[in-house]
């Protein structure tokens, strides 16, 4: 794919919006453009976060190793960011990201992940909204599960 292809796409993702075509050039150029198999693990819970991973095109699911078993927690969308938590905070992967459909991604290594955030202020404040709307999610989630597990 071609460099500006790449540009087109990342300008999509909402993360991104604020970042000028230069930028998104330079980090096209400095990620690496992944597929994975349907089926295929982009990255376990528990393992060290080297990388974060823009969803191009393709559909994920979000696992989560509970005492019950795996539990499936959400749908990645498209042109979404997913792995930035184990970035930013410096901890081991929260979750495992399985492709459910053959998928295209954009992994951004840490330090080209971090440098954008120092770079565009707006993107961190991005991140910021996307962690927070995530965090909601999941609560709201484990609090159905827990009452669904009261009622059994």
């Amino acid at each position: 794919m071609l460099l500006n292809d790449e540009v087109q796409m990342l300008k999509r993702v909402p993360l991104f919006a604020g970042v000028s075509p230069a930028k998104l050039k330079l980090l096209a150029f400095t990620s690496d453009r992944v597929n994975f198999a349907a089926g295929e693990v982009l990255f376990r819970q528990g393992e060290t976060g080297d990388a974060a991973y823009v969803i191009l095109s393709g559909k994920a699911e979000i696992l989560v190793e509970t005492s019950g078993g795996e539990f499936k927690l959400a749908d990645v969308e498209l042109n979404s960011i997913v792995g930035e938590i184990a970035i930013l905070c410096d901890v081991t992967r929260t979750a495992t990201i399985r492709a459910v459909t053959p998928l295209d991604a954009l992994r951004i290594r840490k330090e080209h992940f971090l440098k954008l955030l120092t770079d565009f202020p707006e993107m961190t404040i991005e991140v910021m909204r996307v962690l927070a709307d995530r965090l909601s999610r999941t609560t709201t989630e484990l609090i159905k599960q827990r009452d669904l597990a009261h009622h059994a």
